[in-house]
């Protein structure tokens, strides 16, 4: 296994570790359990620095790097959503997102093509991780809400933008 793969190993391991330390309950826990998530979401960063720079893109790779991402977030996000900070409409519309593009991808590969990540796809992640890190501390409500929206807002964009870039795809006839 390449480095890369194992760093994206390595995050899926930090995942139950992370919510392992979300429910013990300690003094400093969110604290831990932010390190934890930050550690993972750097683990992302570097991962697919050292595949593309070491040319060790692989199949394993393109299917659990943003499979380990969704399962970070959702966690996070489903804590947030447990403890009242997050709506649980928030947290379905990035599923729902995650899920439709997903799928999309899907339809392309079986139809020859590759939908790479886009660029409001990559502000999407960063503007959710950094806001979900932050959500950790202790802020004030403006804070949350300013996070929550911009959590919204690059999901709906980036989410209409690969379908309307991709659009060709869901035609019915198959190429």
């Amino acid at each position: 296994m390449n480095t890369a793969n194992k760093l994206t190993m390595f995050r899926i391991a930090l995942i139950p570790v992370f919510l392992i330390v979300l429910y013990i309950d300690f003094k400093g826990s969110n604290y831990a359990a932010m390190a934890v998530f930050i550690i993972a979401g750097l683990t992302d960063i570097a991962d697919g620095h050292i595949a593309r720079s070491r040319g060790q893109v692989t199949e394993f790779g393109q299917f659990m790097d943003p499979l380990a991402d969704k399962i970070l977030v959702f966690s996070a996000m489903l804590w947030f959503i447990e403890l009242g900070t997050i709506p649980a409409w928030v947290g379905a519309l990035v599923i729902v997102r995650e899920f439709t593009v997903t799928a999309l991808r899907m339809i392309a590969s079986r139809k020859g093509r590759v939908i790479a990540a886009e660029l409001s796809g990559k502000i999407k992640t960063v503007v959710t991780m950094v806001c979900l890190t932050a959500m950790f501390l202790p802020l004030q409500q403006w804070h949350i809400t300013a996070c929550l929206a911009a959590i919204t807002i690059t999901t709906l964009v980036s989410g209409v933008e690969y379908f309307y870039r991709n659009r060709d795809i869901m035609s019915l006839r198959k190429k």
